[in-house]
């Protein structure tokens, strides 16, 4: 298993894709044990046979529609006018984007895209550096997995066989909380550094502008109250809402916002189909490996391991901590979670944790894996949008993660912020 794992680490660093690592890792395991290579593929499948999975290509559908059909646009236009009016109200316009968008995307990368698209352009012309706009977008975007719905928060349910309206509910106020720390950074900082110029706006012309863009973005604006009402009135699933996500963005962008035709239909579905063919084929492999782990009982040494090292409950969580960031920096979300939920939920039991806190704990230190080089996918879009390579984006993403990683301590060492909203 040593060999099996020193490959693994020796395949993420030469940048092979996670879901191509895990299938060879996969196979050369279990040929090594002497077990049909078809086993594997069986594994593969039976996860993929699943009712919530269809959450995800939704999901990705429907935040590839808002970002389309103008959706997007008018959510970034309502943000702006209720907190542009600041020095740094821009940078902090595009995290409340980022805090509108997931309620409805369930997708860091999808959140990334849509709302750098719009903002990183318009922070460079109104006097932020560049990498500091990229930064702190790509940061804003891990939001779109915190704040319900969430395509992690889903498999991690299906992984542990909990409900994914708790994880949805335990979501709201840890996302809350990193949002508005992340806009109170950038405001901090853009008033040291003057960065951003703004005019001077009294109350009635604030009022004015708020309710203007709040008209402009009405349709946009219900679009999570449908989806989370409709999860927790019980009138669908989370899995169902994604649908009602997809065909009510559809709706809007066609026939009131008009910014979308038919003929666009077609790019829209490709695009979706190909970035959720990936993250599937993540998901099958991940849970393949799985599958090698646990025949090698991996699960249950780890599990020893960690009770023989950690004293307390405390303890515990910070080594937790410290395995998900570094994890963080080399797998897909998804991928870690189908591998490590299933190690690491059954010993956070036996120090008593909450199985939702802990799913928060995994979800928001994988989350913060997505701006970590070398292979953090929002920095990945933040630099294709911006055209700025990840080593220019250090400087200012060192402040970011800096606030991250506090929020993640917080999260971790208060379980009420997760829990409150289940009580």
């Amino acid at each position: 298993m040593v060999k099996i794992l020193g490959g693994f680490f020796l395949l993420l660093t030469i940048a092979v894709p996670i879901a191509v690592t895990l299938a060879i890792l996969t196979f050369w395991g279990l040929l090594e044990a002497d077990i049909s290579p078809l086993a594997a593929l069986q594994s593969s499948m039976e996860s993929l046979d699943s009712f919530s999975l269809m959450a995800i290509p939704f999901y990705i559908l429907a935040g590839n529609i808002m970002q389309a059909g103008g959706i997007s646009e008018r959510l970034v236009g309502l943000a702006n006018a209720i907190i542009g009016w600041v020095r740094g109200g821009l940078g902090a316009a595009a995290v409340l984007t980022s805090m509108f968008f997931a309620t409805i995307s369930g997708s860091s990368s999808a959140t990334t895209a849509a709302v750098g698209t719009i903002t990183i352009p318009a922070m460079v012309r109104k006097g932020y550096p560049k990498p500091f706009a990229a930064a702190a977008v790509a940061s804003a975007g891990e939001l779109g997995v915190i704040i319900p719905p969430s395509l992690p928060m889903i498999v991690y349910a299906l992984v542990m066989n909990m409900s994914a309206a708790d994880l949805f509910l335990a979501g709201v106020l840890p996302g809350l909380m990193i949002g508005f720390s992340l806009i109170a950074t950038i405001i901090v900082v853009s008033n040291l550094m003057g960065f951003d110029t703004v005019a001077k706006v009294s109350p009635r012309q604030w009022l004015r502008g708020v309710f203007t863009a709040i008209k402009g973005a009405g349709p946009a604006l219900l679009m999570p109250v449908l989806i989370l009402g409709g999860i927790y009135s019980g009138t669908f699933t989370p899995t169902e809402a994604a649908v009602v996500a997809s065909v009510y963005g559809f709706l809007v962008s066609v026939f009131v916002y008009k910014q979308m035709r038919f003929a666009d239909m077609a790019q829209v579905l490709m695009r979706s189909a190909l970035t959720s063919a990936g993250l599937l084929l993540i998901v099958a492999f991940a849970s393949a490996f799985g599958f090698l782990l646990t025949i090698n009982q991996v699960p249950h040494q780890v599990g020893l391991w960690i009770s023989a090292v950690a004293s307390s409950a405390v303890t515990f969580l910070l080594l937790v901590n410290l395995l998900l960031f570094v994890v963080g920096m080399f797998m897909e979300t998804l991928a870690a979670i189908i591998i490590l939920a299933p190690i690491l939920g059954p010993v956070a039991a036996q120090y008593g944790i909450d199985p939702v806190h802990f799913g928060m704990i995994m979800i928001v230190n994988l989350a913060t894996g997505m701006v970590t080089p070398p292979l953090g996918v929002n920095l990945f879009v933040v630099c294709e949008v911006a055209k700025l390579r990840i080593d220019q984006l250090t400087k200012p993403l060192l402040i970011f993660l800096g606030v991250l990683i506090v929020n993640i301590m917080i999260v971790t060492q208060v379980p009420s912020i997760s829990l409150m909203l289940l009580k």
